[in-house]
């Protein structure tokens, strides 16, 4: 078993939700923990944290508020993942934290924005990912100056993977582009 995420209540009837944390850091120190708990005291909140919780929510609480916490360790995982390791995509191997792209042993030095923008569409790989939320997240607007950068720094990562037939960003028109990598 191996998931991504674990969600704990700490009132559990045979076993409590930090001896569960506990016994899942035994295991797995990666897997992010988020303590989901009627209990509100300071002193719960350390013990959460202090087992190796990553966030503490208490309730009564806001489906939304759990759902982006949810996203943002998921986020934050696959940053540090991806900054600590190479990922192979498809006959590529990258390593974003060096910022270069390997093809056939030949390294190709890539600038940070050309890194980042690929880093977002490998971690996005096989689905849709909207132009405004690449703008937002790189260039911190969607305006149209960066908009045609944008459309730059597609057109040399597409150069860059030209050597592999089953790496492709498509062009989703009017929403934004698809990452292919060959495997699902």
């Amino acid at each position: 078993l191996n998931p991504d995420i674990c969600i704990l209540d700490i009132m559990l009837p045979n076993k409590d939700g930090f001896a569960i944390a506990d016994d899942i850091r035994q295991l797995n120190e990666e897997v992010p923990i988020i303590f989901l708990t009627a209990k509100t005291q300071t002193e719960d909140v350390v013990k959460g944290f202090s087992i190796g919780g990553n966030d503490y929510m208490r309730k009564p609480f806001s489906m939304e508020e759990l759902i982006v916490r949810v996203q943002n360790l998921l986020r934050q995982k696959n940053n540090s993942e991806m900054s600590t390791a190479s990922a192979s995509i498809g006959k590529y191997t990258f390593h974003s934290h060096r910022q270069t792209l390997i093809f056939k042993g030949e390294e190709k030095k890539l600038s940070f924005r050309e890194s980042e923008l690929l880093r977002l569409l490998f971690e996005n790989r096989h689905q849709i990912i909207e132009r405004k939320k690449i703008l937002n997240l790189l260039w911190g607007d969607d305006s149209f100056f960066n908009s045609r950068n944008l459309d730059v720094y597609i057109t040399k990562i597409r150069n860059y993977l030209k050597g592999d037939d089953a790496v492709e960003i498509i062009t989703v028109k009017g929403v934004g582009y698809r990452f292919i990598t060959g495997s699902k």
